[in-house]
């Protein structure tokens, strides 16, 4: 599947430059990140399934080129101890797609997208609503899909003690609890919204 992820990202490219080096340079930059020792859930894997969930909707997004970009720059920057990853990764999204010659509306898209991912919130843009609802398509799948994530999660946040962790998390947890909606699109929401909620309530629960 990693050979999807490079070909897309490729093929993407090829509407904005020629320059097949830059477009290897881009890529072995986006591979590195998401590839760090430490990560464990915010991985090639992950951007793997965004692909797979979006490509589900691909003919309901607007602008499918800003959604992609978003994907691959989404979590390009990640690091637990930190608050800022969304921003300094749409920071260096931006940085990227202006080098490349990528249309100012689109980047600002995308960066609005990617920032989108710090609360989940429903946003009057459709294409953001798809891309922050496939980010969270986890929370909807079956326990042990799930299980493997929380415990991937908590690999990540392992500097922390469960004396700092577990109040945090189960901060997370209630947030998406207290939303009146997880899923913001109809289609997302019909497929995820019942099984994320259970599971949401399961791991509240093991606390």
């Amino acid at each position: 599947m990693k050979v999807v992820l490079k070909e897309t990202f490729a093929e993407l490219l090829t509407n904005y430059t020629d320059h097949t080096g830059l477009t290897n340079e881009l890529w072995d930059e986006i591979e590195q990140h998401y590839s760090e020792p430490g990560r464990y859930y915010h991985t090639p894997e992950h951007l793997e399934n965004l692909l797979t969930q979006l490509t589900t909707v691909k003919a309901e997004v607007k602008n499918w080129h800003t959604v992609l970009f978003s994907l691959y720059y989404h979590d390009i920057i990640y690091n637990a101890q930190r608050g800022d990853n969304e921003e300094r990764s749409a920071e260096l999204a931006v940085k990227r797609m202006e080098q490349i010659a990528v249309p100012m509306e689109m980047i600002s898209r995308c960066k609005s997208q990617i920032l989108a991912t710090k609360s989940h919130l429903l946003s009057a843009d459709s294409d953001t609503n798809y891309f922050t609802d496939a980010d969270l398509s986890i929370l909807g799948q079956e326990w042990e899909v799930y299980s493997s994530y929380c415990n991937a999660v908590r690999k990540e946040y392992a500097v922390y003690p469960d004396l700092v962790y577990k109040p945090g998390r189960k901060k997370v947890i209630r947030h998406f609890l207290g939303m009146e909606r997880i899923y913001k699109s109809d289609y997302f929401y019909s497929k995820f919204e019942i099984q994320a909620k259970q599971n949401l309530e399961k791991e509240l629960g093991m606390f």
